[in-house]
């Protein structure tokens, strides 16, 4: 590459070698957070080298085919065709069930939306401005959705257990309403919303409710197995018609794979974009993409067949065991956990010091922790490849804990500071313009943008 200014990258004249580049992007690889050594809590989920450089084999052999056509590529059918089915029998949809395999979470709640638009649009016409109600705790590919699909988003608060309150969301359902969504779990604190009592408020309302389970879909149904009280959550409850889970996080496929689970096909039928009169043939596409990449088809189902049931009832034991060492270790601390949470994923905050100065330190000896707003305080998501690192993580946060405490300077610098400034802000709109320049610096040439 080529630089004529620090702004504009312009295309070689000449190629470089490819041996170079190799090393070139194995340099620059090696300069980012250490996901391999347990070093992140979200982003990666890594069960083990062995599975890795299976899930690069498997993804190799259909590197170059496309999921667009399975009439070209009826190995690809088959694929998604299995991965849907023991999707839905895990998820207690059973053979009524019927779903489609996307790239991620995003595109899965992307196409539910966008189904039971169209399905109002033809069930119910009197609505001409559809709303769903969704909790406040709800990922924001849901106001992605909205804002695409021109679906008005009602956000219910929750109650002191942060799982959405169910009179709130009575009392807001209203003729346009045409959705009711739960989490399973959410994501800042890791509970599960009542989805049963939802179920009955959709079912009595004559609308749908879908299941937010991107991030519990495959691990969820292993702990219930295992024998934690996992509450009910998946198609098999009364009310529930969709559900959205991803392969990629704890199901441990290759990124790029995620489900959306209806519990029949013609609601299914609502998701599909189908065009017979185009000169170039009918074209019938699925969910979001034209081209699929095919990789991430086929080591989806790789990788589910590779584990089975057995396999990931040992991931989620180990999930588990992982996570009560460390939240044991963060309250002997002086560290709470915030709420119930069911699973290995939560919240933890601090009354005695700036829980963000903590994750800046952490960050400058190499964790990479996310940082949450209302209330302030730092996420995980644990996973088998923290396994090994547990009481080195739990020795830095000690340190890091210990330096926060005496200087309380730390406070005002870095991202502290930058996040300390937007969780107090009043006006919405002036944090809106800070992201929008992190956008912006996050497609110039030079140094990366810095958000957390």
């Amino acid at each position: 590459m080529t630089n004529t200014d620090e702004n504009q990258v312009t295309l070689p004249k000449k190629g470089t070698s490819r041996d170079a580049l190799i090393e070139q992007l194995q340099g620059l690889h090696a300069r980012d957070t250490n996901w391999h050594d347990g070093r992140t809590f979200s982003l990666v989920y890594h069960a083990s080298d062995e599975h890795t450089e299976f899930l690069k084999k498997a993804y190799a052999v259909y590197f170059h085919q496309n999921g667009l056509n399975p009439s070209a590529f009826p190995s690809l059918q088959k694929f998604e065709a299995e991965v849907v089915s023991i999707s839905a029998n895990l998820l207690g949809g059973g053979a009524q069930a019927a779903g489609t395999m996307t790239s991620g979470g995003t595109e899965s709640v992307l196409m539910a939306i966008k189904t039971y638009r169209d399905w109002a649009r033809a069930t119910k016409p009197e609505i001409k401005n559809p709303e769903m109600i969704v909790p406040l705790s709800i990922h924001p590919a849901f106001d992605k959705a909205a804002h695409y699909f021109d679906v008005k988003i009602r956000k219910a608060p929750l109650g002191s257990d942060f799982r959405v309150d169910l009179d709130a969301v009575k009392k807001m359902i209203n003729p346009n309403t045409i959705l009711l969504v739960g989490s399973a779990p959410q994501y800042p604190q890791g509970v599960i919303d009542p989805i049963a009592e939802l179920g009955q408020l959709a079912k009595a309302n004559g609308i749908g409710l879908h299941v937010d389970a991107c991030v519990g879909g495959f691990i969820l149904p292993f702990l219930k197995k295992a024998g934690y009280p996992i509450p009910p959550f998946d198609l098999s409850v009364d009310g529930v018609t969709s559900m959205s889970a991803d392969l990629h996080k704890y199901g441990f496929a290759a990124k790029g794979a995620s489900i959306v689970l209806y519990k029949d096909k013609e609601l299914r039928r609502h998701q599909f974009f189908v065009l017979s009169e185009w000169p170039g043939g009918c074209f019938a596409s699925p969910s979001m993409p034209g081209t699929r990449p095919a990789g991430s088809i086929a080591a989806a189902w790789a990788t589910l067949q590779a584990f089975g049931e057995d396999g990931y009832l040992q991931i989620a034991k180990t999930c588990m065991d992982n996570t009560k060492k460390i939240q044991d270790g963060i309250r002997a601390l002086g560290f709470r956990i915030i709420g119930q949470p069911e699973m290995s994923i939560f919240g933890f905050d601090s009354e005695t010091m700036d829980v963000y100065a903590v994750a800046d330190q952490m960050q400058a000896r190499g964790w990479y922790i996310d940082r949450q707003q209302k209330p302030t305080c730092l996420h995980l998501m644990v996973t088998p490849a923290h396994t090994a690192h547990i009481d080195t993580f739990l020795r830095d946060l000690k340190e890091s804990a210990a330096l926060v405490k005496g200087n309380p300077n730390l406070s005002t610098e870095g991202m502290a500071a930058m996040y300390g400034m937007m969780a107090k802000v009043p006006d919405p709109s002036m944090v809106d313009q800070v992201l929008y320049q992190y956008m912006d610096e996050r497609y110039a040439t030079g140094a990366a943008p810095k958000l957390g």
